[in-house]
């Protein structure tokens, strides 16, 4: 049975950081908050950078999230977007970090899959399937706060799970990959 807890889900982003922010209680989960932070205004991606270090931390001083869950980049066909994304998940990180707060990151695939069964899910499916699952009235104007929602609640659905538990397509793919654990 999982306790009383508070998670914060992070999905960074250069342009735009969504977030969620989730309560267990109970084994129940409610939402708290969600939102995006707009950062393509400002000028230099230092300043972006700021501005997710100094969000990140204010979510943190006012919600107080007992665990954080980010959104690890993804290699696309840009290597410099991967590693501004990856300077943005960095930044999350270490504000979290410096509040002392366990830190746990997710493939986006994987986030997916963890809320609609499919990690090949788009975005309007993975917010369409939050709403019902939170009985959410509306959505908000930018799915990057569904995604960073799609977070924390991936990271509610794993706790209690090894983070090296690996999944199979089938007895087939299983008997190979285990051949010992088998009789023949």
């Amino acid at each position: 049975m999982t306790k009383d807890k508070i998670i914060l889900g992070i999905d960074p982003g250069t342009n735009v950081m969504g977030y969620g922010i989730i309560h267990i209680k109970n084994n129940k989960m409610e939402l708290i908050a969600m939102g995006s932070i707009e950062l393509n205004k400002l000028e230099t991606h230092f300043l972006k950078l700021q501005k997710i270090f100094e969000r990140t931390q204010y979510l943190i001083n006012e919600y107080k999230p007992d665990e954080v869950a980010l959104e690890a980049p993804f290699m696309g066909k840009n290597p410099q977007s991967m590693l501004k994304l990856g300077r943005a998940q960095g930044i999350s990180m270490a504000a979290a970090l410096s509040k002392e707060i366990s830190v746990s990151e997710y493939a986006p695939k994987k986030i997916k899959q963890s809320i609609t069964g499919r990690g090949t899910a788009s975005k309007e499916q993975v917010a369409g399937m939050l709403k019902n699952i939170l009985k959410l009235k509306s959505l908000p104007k930018h799915l990057d706060a569904t995604d960073g929602l799609a977070v924390a609640v991936c990271h509610y659905f794993q706790m209690g799970k090894p983070a090296s538990e690996k999944s199979y397509s089938g007895w087939e793919a299983f008997v190979k990959d285990n051949p010992k654990r088998t009789k023949s």
